[in-house]
């Protein structure tokens, strides 16, 4: 994963353009926000990113911790989000010294595809510590392998033209594929999972999980689960 830290770290152009960042955010905060069931939830978003549109997801809830492993990015948002009290900055180690059952829900979102399957096992046994008992984790944009590039050029067309910035996302593609964005890509590449091995995988790290019927964010061809710790799944 440290490799992708430093890309998102750097200054990359993986947005089209000002107008697609911006609506990437803001759709992600609105899926993460139908997933709050209660204004008085303490909400853990891992590895968060640049995560724009923040303060949405914050006043849906009690309280929004951003867990980001690049330091740079980290540093942006402190900066950003230092006047909104609901909100507080943790580094990925942070969360190891956080109490147990203390969060009520965990959003893993387009993270997976970036660590390997070790690194990915870990954080699933942080955040199960961290979960409260009726707590539920929702990871989200996972690669399925039988879907390639393609599709995802395919659903940022259809996302852009939907918007209104179909020519910068025409130019960003041709951008995107000399840059060093696609070379990372080709050379550490991105873990896949079909829907019967990120569930076996969840139930290894002692979750529940089902599939969700739409995923986070606009690629309607990669997947979102819901999990949960096995006792509360049973009694729902």
């Amino acid at each position: 994963m440290d490799e992708w830290i430093d890309y998102y770290d750097s200054t990359h152009t993986i947005y089209a353009s000002k107008l697609h960042r911006d609506l990437h955010f803001q759709i992600i905060a609105r899926d993460i926000i139908g997933y709050i069931s209660s204004p008085d939830a303490v909400v853990l978003d891992y590895a968060c990113g640049e995560a724009l549109s923040a303060a949405k997801v914050a006043d849906a809830c009690g309280k929004l911790y951003l867990a980001e492993p690049a330091p740079g990015v980290r540093g942006r948002l402190i900066a950003r989000f230092a006047p909104n009290t609901k909100i507080r900055v943790r580094s990925l180690d942070d969360l190891r010294k956080m109490d147990e059952k203390s969060i009520d829900l965990v959003i893993m979102n387009s993270v997976a595809q970036y660590m390997t399957r070790e690194e990915l096992d870990s954080g699933f046994a942080v955040i199960r510590r961290l979960l409260k008992p009726a707590g539920r984790l929702v990871v989200g944009d996972i690669l399925r392998p039988e879907v390639g590039m393609a599709k995802d050029v395919l659903a940022l067309l259809k996302f852009a033209g939907k918007h209104g910035f179909l020519k910068d996302a025409c130019y960003g593609l041709a951008s995107t594929a000399l840059s060093d964005y696609r070379q990372l890509r080709s050379r550490v590449g991105l873990e896949r999972y079909s829907e019967d091995e990120m569930i076996e995988k969840l139930k290894r790290a002692g979750f529940t999980a089902t599939r969700a019927a739409a995923n986070i964010g606009h690629n309607p061809w990669r997947m979102t689960f819901v999990a949960r710790h096995p006792l509360q799944a049973t009694a729902r």
